[in-house]
């Protein structure tokens, strides 16, 4: 092991438990046994994302003057449009 390895390795266990936390807290299902690479995966497809892995299933913005009601609307018709779609990997 080399020197700083083991401030490295509990900076990355930190970083991971608060990307874990935040997709927790938008919904997302994680176990904690994720690597660094799936979680950061998982945030790929955010809001703001600028290169989502797949555009498909990026959740559309909420229009000015949108009640709730029809932005969850939209959202559950984009879903069902979108469950056929091929996964791009």
């Amino acid at each position: 092991m080399k020197p700083g390895d083991g401030v490295r390795t509990e900076e990355l266990a930190r970083v991971n438990a608060e990307v874990a936390d935040r997709l927790r807290r938008r919904g997302i299902g994680v176990t904690g046994q994720e690597s660094s690479e799936e979680l950061a995966d998982l945030m790929v497809d955010d809001l703001g994302s600028s290169e989502p892995d797949d555009p498909h299933f990026v959740l559309p913005v909420r229009e000015s003057g949108e009640s709730i009601r029809d932005y969850i609307e939209r959202i559950q018709r984009a879903s069902g449009e979108i469950r056929p779609h091929r996964s791009i990997d």
